[in-house]
């Protein structure tokens, strides 16, 4: 038999003896570790969701990898490239590639009776992966793209038809500037609202073939191709695979590829999430810091609180290694005490915001209309034993007081 285990069994559940102090001195140490429980796992779901959804509206408006021609500018005024079926099948038997579709951009300006707009008009062929749009869409519908007929139709964003005061179904009028002003006319089937404003306000998805008819580009011909990946933490090795074996190609008109994805098209987005990480490590080391001093006062005063009881069993020849043990195991009944709450507050509060969304924010700073929550079971069951060992191993330091308690003077203890 445990016999450290069974005292400290009868210490937790005996509610004879209590003083006034110590009970609520202990709850304040238990609440303490459950609300910093809480806290570091709604800053682990926030960040993580935040990251991902972020991620995820980059990704919906230029895939995961982009193949492009090596000469185009950073512009939406690209140089073609011919893609045929031997260079789709190259990239589609590489390891990780989920799904190959072709595009072409073309920047415009939108005259209306009252005003006017950049954009830049995204084209896309048959095989879009239309899922980003189609999750996004508030209005109307999407495109039908058909391979022998060129369609005039466009999915606009809510920001562009707010601000060009433009409705479902209506007509507009885009001039492309070339060497030759050219003015399409195109009608709105569809409306998306992704509320990530650096996007919203420029793309207007249309059929690819408008774009080949303005830039004379046969039908092999496409600004690039865009590429989605089965896996996004693979994301550069596929990147690194795709660049090796594209690189020493060219197209038919002696075009070279050039592969890039999408943390290299933008860089500066990554860098600010991957930034966030470095906020949620602040916000894991203070809040286990302050748990486990809290845990820490907690123990100190149960210490003293039963100076009597420690001096008898000492007395009676029990050694400071096994009364080390009885608190400690103490010490974990009320820290898991204390994590069994934490959860239960700090996942409650996620399921009730990722069903409900009742913390709003601003769409214009944030690029989300909520706080968005991603609730990991392997990262929230790992971040609990992470604290339970953490807080486990500051307790022992403060456990050696028992080494100083003297029987004699002890079991006199008031």
């Amino acid at each position: 038999m445990n016999l450290a285990l069974f005292i400290a069994k009868r210490i937790y559940l005996s509610k004879e003896g209590d003083d006034e102090v110590s009970p609520a001195t202990i709850k304040i140490a238990v609440l303490s570790m459950a609300l910093g429980l809480a806290v570091m796992i709604l800053a682990i779901a926030i960040v993580v969701g935040f990251k991902q959804e972020v991620r995820n509206k980059v990704i919906g408006f230029g895939s995961h990898i982009q193949i492009t021609n090596f000469d185009s500018n950073t512009s939406y005024e690209t140089q073609a490239i011919a893609v045929d079926d031997d260079f789709k099948k190259i990239i589609l038997q590489t390891p990780g590639v989920r799904h190959l579709s072709l595009f072409a951009t073309k920047p415009g300006i939108i005259k209306t009776e009252n005003d006017f707009q950049g954009i830049i008009l995204k084209g896309v062929d048959h095989d879009f992966d239309w899922q980003f749009f189609r999750q996004n869409l508030i209005e109307g519908d999407l495109i039908n793209i058909e391979s022998d007929k060129t369609s005039s139709d466009v999915v606009i964003s809510k920001d562009l038809s707010d601000k060009l005061q433009l409705k479902l179904h209506d007509s507009f009028s885009c001039y492309f500037v070339q060497e030759d002003v050219r003015a399409r006319k195109y009608n709105i089937v569809g409306i998306y609202e992704t509320n990530f404003s650096e996007y919203d306000k420029l793309f207007i998805l249309t059929d690819i073939k408008q774009i080949r008819r303005l830039n004379k580009w046969d039908e092999d011909q496409v600004s690039g191709v865009e590429i989605l990946v089965d896996n996004y933490d693979k994301l550069d090795e596929i990147a690194e695979n795709i660049y090796f074996q594209t690189s020493s190609l060219h197209d038919r008109n002696e075009n070279s590829y050039y592969t890039r994805s999408i943390k290299q098209i933008n860089p500066m987005i990554f860098e600010w999430l991957d930034f966030l990480d470095t906020n949620v490590v602040i916000i894991l080391t203070l809040m286990l810091a302050v748990s486990g001093f809290t845990m820490i006062s907690g123990l100190l005063i149960i210490i003293l609180g039963r100076t009597n009881m420690i001096g008898i069993l000492k007395a009676l020849g029990y050694n400071n290694t096994n009364l080390r043990k009885v608190f400690l195991y103490l010490s974990f009944f009320l820290i898991s005490k204390g994590l069994f709450w934490g959860n239960v507050i700090g996942l409650g509060i996620c399921l009730v915001q990722k069903q409900f969304g009742l913390l709003k924010l601003d769409p214009s700073i944030y690029y989300l209309d909520k706080v968005p929550v991603e609730i990991n079971l392997w990262t929230i069951l790992l971040l609990n034993i992470g604290t339970l060992l953490v807080a486990m191993l500051m307790l022992i330091g403060p456990s050696y007081l028992i080494t100083k308690i003297s029987p004699a003077k002890s079991i006199r203890f008031d």
